[in-house]
């Protein structure tokens, strides 16, 4: 893939937005950038994180129950000693590590799997990313790293509690999205366009999980 950014973001959604944005900013300390309306209800809470955006997306209304989804738990670098593992007020897992930590230098995304073949097969083959070693694969400078096989239980409500997606930002949502599709991959919504701000899509892995293809205007510099 052509990345417009060497850095994936990641989304998680919540009822509980004051909460949400005190432990985000004042514990784990990412500073706020903006905030972004959704539609629906959904107002999305934009905060920046070594290079990527950690999107904290308010729900209005009660989000559907939901099985969590593949992503167990977030990894963010900084200039500390040990790791810091903490809880969000949903109980979604983040981890400050120090820099280098599991190949760490910006940000990993753990994820537990049905099946680790299947897995590396979409994430080396469907996304085409670098696996620098087994279940560990590099978009950009970001990691995601399969810590575990296990019973993930398919979802199709992305907009749930807890972290349901990550976004790779492409120069060409169009073509990106209908390459990942000819290689193989599950379509998890079609191209649309958001304003003048954004063209995304979503693909789905084997064990479901959204993956948001973005192309962002202010990134590109093109029109959508």
């Amino acid at each position: 893939m052509k990345l417009a950014k060497d850095h994936i973001d990641i989304g998680l959604f919540s009822n509980r937005r004051d909460a949400q944005l005190a432990f985000w900013q004042d514990e784990v300390g990412l500073p706020y950038d903006h905030l972004g309306k959704l539609g629906g209800g959904m107002q999305q809470h934009r905060h920046h994180m070594n290079g990527s955006i950690l999107k904290m997306n308010h729900a209005r209304d009660p989000l559907p129950a939901a099985p969590p989804s593949a992503i167990t738990e977030l990894l963010i670098a900084r200039d500390i000693d040990r790791p810091h593992h903490l809880l969000d007020p949903d109980g979604n897992r983040v981890t400050l590590v120090h820099k280098g930590c599991e190949g760490v230098t910006g940000i990993g995304v753990v994820l537990r799997v049905n099946d680790r073949a299947a897995t590396d097969h979409f994430y080396r083959h469907v996304m085409q990313l670098e696996s620098p070693r087994d279940g560990v694969y590099r978009c950009g400078d970001s990691l995601l790293i399969v810590a575990a096989q296990g019973k993930v239980e398919r979802c199709d409500e992305w907009r749930a509690p807890g972290y349901r997606y990550f976004t790779v930002q492409v120069w060409d949502c169009l073509a990106e999205h209908q390459a990942i599709l000819d290689r193989g991959g599950t379509e998890g919504r079609a191209p649309i366009v958001l304003g003048d701000t954004v063209r995304y899509s979503f693909v789905r892995d084997p064990d479901g999980t959204f993956i948001e293809i973005s192309q962002r205007a202010s990134l590109t510099g093109g029109q959508l």
